[in-house]
């Protein structure tokens, strides 16, 4: 009678086959989700970022000494952004604003459209497919930016201001 078993019969050789088996699992798993993931969050020019920055800083400054802000409301039943703007008297309003909807974590997400003033005076456009979660709101021109944040589909009002 022969009492010699098969290597593979053995618990312990499994048993150390398992750990290294599993690194091998959860290695090529990491690389998936690296892969299908569109974080976005490395830049390739930290000098023109940082321009970009003093100039947004500026466009904050000039909403502030002009007395921007404004009024939000995301209206789901017609599925469209109204924003009241509202400034000092001596302020003009342009036809048209830029809405940036920029997500707190995934710049893949982020999306832009135009505001265009109707007859009554406030901004209108279509509310873009927005995925849950935070975000921050956006609007502004080349010279002036309003910014406020959200959590959708929570929050259907938001108060604009410079810099906040």
């Amino acid at each position: 009678m022969n009492l010699t078993r098969v290597w593979y019969r053995e618990p312990l050789v499994w048993l150390l086959i398992s750990f290294p088996l599993t690194a091998v699992i959860a290695g090529f798993y990491t690389l998936y989700l690296a892969i299908q993931s569109k974080d976005g969050l490395v830049v390739d020019d930290y000098y023109q970022k940082g321009k970009e920055i003093n100039l947004s800083l500026a466009r904050d400054r000039n909403a502030q000494q002009l007395g921007l802000h404004a009024s939000v409301h995301l209206d789901s039943a017609k599925q469209e952004v109204i924003a009241k703007l509202g400034a000092r008297q001596s302020a003009s309003l342009p036809e048209k604003v830029n809405a940036r909807w920029l997500h707190a974590t995934r710049a893949g997400f982020d999306h832009a459209q135009t505001l265009v003033r109707s007859a009554d005076g406030l901004y209108r456009a279509a509310f873009p497919e927005l995925p849950p979660g935070h975000w921050y709101l956006q609007i502004e021109t080349t010279e002036w930016r309003l910014q406020g944040s959200l959590k959708v589909p929570s929050d259907t009002r938001l108060e604009l201001k410079p810099g906040h």
